[in-house]
């Protein structure tokens, strides 16, 4: 049976037909969940050939899942990004003799900016990442997480294995914090006059 990646196919039951032997399924699964998995890892890595790697990596584990997968009891876009998290946060302690510090995230790119405008979102992003940068790295990851990823509070307590509760914890610090670190830059990065 042929899979388009945009399809009303559920992950879990793309999973499950690769698990049953269709190729295709897999192919439309890699298509939709690659992109997201090489994001979540070029945010946290910052290095393209290692996004890449941890992005392949993950797939690869999701398909060696598939065969004991257990429909229900996770969303596989939930596993796949806890898997990248925990591939990155290795190869950031590798890097950095056992201590993390996750890279920040720039903004995304604007398709046509002006030159002021492209100046300016460089600027912002580097603030960001300089902010981000600053927090603990708890705080960082569901911030990334959840106002980067645009992930769900229960999502993001599945991938970092702590309560909602914790997350939103986590995530109203981390945002306050940034706040307090980004105010009084806000003039200088545009941000008073949108």
């Amino acid at each position: 049976m042929p899979y388009d990646a945009m399809s009303d196919t559920s992950d879990e039951s793309l999973l499950a037909a690769y698990a049953a032997g269709e190729p295709a399924a897999a192919r439309a699964l890699t298509l939709r969940l690659g992109p997201r998995a090489f994001g979540l890892a070029m945010r946290m890595l910052k290095d393209r050939a290692e996004a890449e790697d941890v992005a392949q990596e993950a797939l690869l584990r999701l398909w060696r899942a598939a065969p004991g997968w257990r429909m229900g009891e996770a969303k596989v876009s939930t596993w796949l990004y806890r898997v990248v998290s925990n591939l990155c946060i290795d190869r950031m302690r590798r890097r950095h003799g056992g201590h993390v510090d996750l890279d920040a995230v720039a903004e995304p790119e604007d398709p046509a900016p002006s030159v002021e405008r492209s100046l300016q979102e460089t600027a912002r992003g580097t603030a960001l990442q300089e902010a981000l940068d600053r927090l603990p790295e708890r705080q960082k990851q569901a911030v990334v997480l959840r106002h980067l990823e645009g992930l769900s509070n229960p999502e993001i307590a599945e991938i970092m294995d702590i309560g909602v509760r914790a997350v939103e914890s986590l995530t109203a610090r981390g945002r306050k914090a940034l706040e307090g670190l980004l105010q009084a830059r806000r003039s200088e990065l545009g941000y008073d006059d949108d």
